[in-house]
C-alpha cells in the first residue's frame, strides 16, 4: 500500500445486510440491499455460511455488488464448528474456502464462533487451526465460549496461528469482553450481539461513545479495529451501527483514517 493510499483505522458494520425499512434513510439508493448497505458501511459480517453453504458465483455477485475497499467477514460453518467439533474438517474446509474465493479482493477475514460447551484442548485445537491456517492466508477471528479458551496457556495458540480472540457483548466472563490473541493477527475484532438482552436490545447512547473509545485507542492502518454489531432482531444492529459511526468519528480526532505507511 503506498504512502498515498488511506488505511481506515476502524471498521464498523452489522452481522447481515438487512435493512429495516425504519432505517432506510440512512442510505443511499442502490439494486440490491447489500450494495445500498454499502453506501453506508465498509465491512459486513457473513452469517449465514454457519447456517447452509453458498455456491462461488453467488460469493462473486456479492463482491461486484460492493464498492472497492468494501470487505467481508465470513463465519465458518457450523458443521466444523458445532457438529464435527474441529475434529476431521479438511474437506468441510476446502469446500468452504473453495466458494468464498469468489469474493476475491473483498474477503477481509474469517470468523471461527466456538460452541459453549467446547472445552480447549491443545492437541485438537492445534490440529484444527494449522488446518485452517494452511487453507487461510487472510485474517483469522476466533470466538471461544467455554472458559477453559481464556486461561493464559491459550495465548501460544493465538500467537501460533496469527489469531485474534474475539471480544464479545455480553461476555460470558470478564476476560471475554476484551480483545486479545496475536499482534500479527492483523486486525481486533469485536461482536456486539444485544445487552441485556442477546440480539433484540438496543445499545445506550453512553455504551456506544465508550465502544467508540476503545475502537479510536485500537485501531491502526495495519491492524484496524473491526466491530460488527449482532444485534439484528428488532432491527437495532444498523442504528447502532451508523450511532457508533458518528461517535467513534470525533473519538479519533482525525487519526480513523491516515497513510499506512
Amino acid at each position: 500500500m503506498s504512502a498515498r493510499t488511506r488505511a481506515p483505522r476502524v471498521r464498523i458494520g452489522c452481522a447481515g445486510w438487512s435493512i429495516p425499512a425504519q432505517h432506510g434513510h440512512l442510505f443511499h439508493d442502490g439494486p440490491s440491499h447489500l450494495a445500498r448497505y454499502a453506501t453506508r458501511f465498509d465491512v459486513v459480517e457473513i452469517n449465514s455460511t454457519f447456517h447452509r453453504p453458498h455456491r462461488q458465483p453467488t460469493f462473486e455477485r456479492w463482491a461486484a455488488s460492493v464498492p472497492a475497499g468494501f470487505l467481508f467477514s465470513v463465519k465458518l460453518p457450523r458443521t466444523v464448528t458445532h457438529d464435527a467439533r474441529l475434529h476431521g474438517t479438511a474437506g468441510a474446509l476446502d469446500a468452504f474456502f473453495e466458494s468464498v474465493a469468489g469474493l476475491g479482493t473483498t474477503f477481509g477475514g474469517v470468523l471461527a464462533q466456538l460452541p459453549p460447551s467446547l472445552v480447549f484442548d491443545a492437541r485438537v485445537a492445534d490440529r484444527f487451526f494449522a488446518m485452517l491456517r494452511r487453507r487461510c492466508d487472510a485474517r483469522i477471528a476466533c470466538e471461544p465460549r467455554h472458559s477453559s479458551w481464556f486461561e493464559p496457556r491459550v495465548a501460544r495458540l493465538w500467537e501460533r496461528y496469527a489469531i485474534t480472540r474475539v471480544a464479545a457483548d455480553p461476555a460470558s466472563l470478564a476476560d471475554a469482553a476484551r480483545t486479545a490473541g496475536s499482534a500479527r493477527a492483523g486486525w481486533t475484532y469485536r461482536r456486539w450481539h444485544g445487552s441485556p438482552r442477546m440480539y433484540y436490545s438496543r445499545y445506550a447512547d453512553e455504551a456506544l461513545r465508550a465502544l467508540a473509545r476503545e475502537l479510536a485507542r485500537d485501531g491502526r492502518p495495519r491492524t484496524p479495529a473491526w466491530c460488527i454489531l449482532d444485534n439484528t432482531a428488532h432491527g437495532h444492529a444498523i442504528a447502532d451501527a451508523a450511532r457508533l459511526q458518528a461517535f467513534v468519528a470525533p473519538a479519533t480526532a482525525g487519526r480513523l483514517h491516515e497513510p499506512d505507511a
